[in-house]
């Protein structure tokens, strides 16, 4: 089992606020785990006995609708922590979670979670800064579905995937989703989304190859995203 404190992920987190001591204690006590692609970390109406530490992979946080659709409300990618709001509220998850590519996780318990925070200030002031930015952050897709139009919310989408998640040897966004998928972040029928991505195709601002989306010209792509 790997050692939390040589882990260079941590740095991504707010596991680097721990103490050599601390870290000690959490490999001690963590999970190893490897999921494929496809698969569901955990379901909405779960409760979590812990928090998963990405190792390696991306996953989607996905709320469904009364009438069974699946909105996307967020992506999580290596470096990142699941299920903190969950087991710090002490209440059920709200969102599902499912590996869009294979994926590696520590799984942390959460007592040691709960001891971290008690006894460390900086861990646990990092930990309500996180929160914090994940309500700035929930706020302002709210206001976006409500205030933009499905093309700007599209282009708001790509620059976001694009500066998340960085771009392959090839240049383009280097995270791979369906067209059903691309609609379900923007809050829009399949439909759309086709039509919508094949039209910033036919303005040369991306170009499509399959599930591969390269930004040609992110300046225009702004300026979309503004109502230009």
């Amino acid at each position: 089992m790997g050692n939390c404190k040589h882990c260079i992920i941590k740095e991504l987190n707010s596991l680097r606020t721990l103490t050599n001591e601390e870290l000690k204690c959490i490999s001690s006590h963590k999970n190893e785990m490897t999921f494929k692609k496809g698969d569901v970390i955990f379901k909405e109406g779960m409760m979590l006995n812990g928090v998963y530490c990405i190792s390696k992979g991306k996953c989607k946080l996905t709320k469904l609708s009364p009438n069974g659709k699946e909105q996307i409300v967020k992506f999580i990618k290596t470096g990142d922590m699941l299920g903190y709001r969950s087991v710090l509220g002490e209440e059920p998850v709200n969102l599902s979670v499912v590996a869009l590519e294979d994926m590696d996780a520590c799984f942390i318990p959460k007592k040691d979670i709960f001891d971290s925070i008690q006894h460390n200030k900086d861990f646990s002031k990092d930990m309500f800064k996180v929160v914090c930015s994940d309500l700035k952050e929930a706020n302002s897709t709210i206001a976006d579905m409500a205030q933009k139009t499905v093309r700007e919310r599209l282009a708001d989408t790509l620059l976001f995937l694009d500066e998340t998640f960085g771009e392959d040897k090839e240049g383009n966004i280097d995270i791979k989703l369906s067209r059903e998928e691309i609609a379900n972040v923007i809050g829009t029928a399949t439909e759309s989304a086709i039509r919508l991505l094949s039209d910033l195709k036919k303005e040369g601002v991306i170009c499509l190859m399959g599930k591969k989306i390269k930004i040609e010209n992110k300046t225009a792509l702004r300026k979309i995203g503004n109502g230009f």
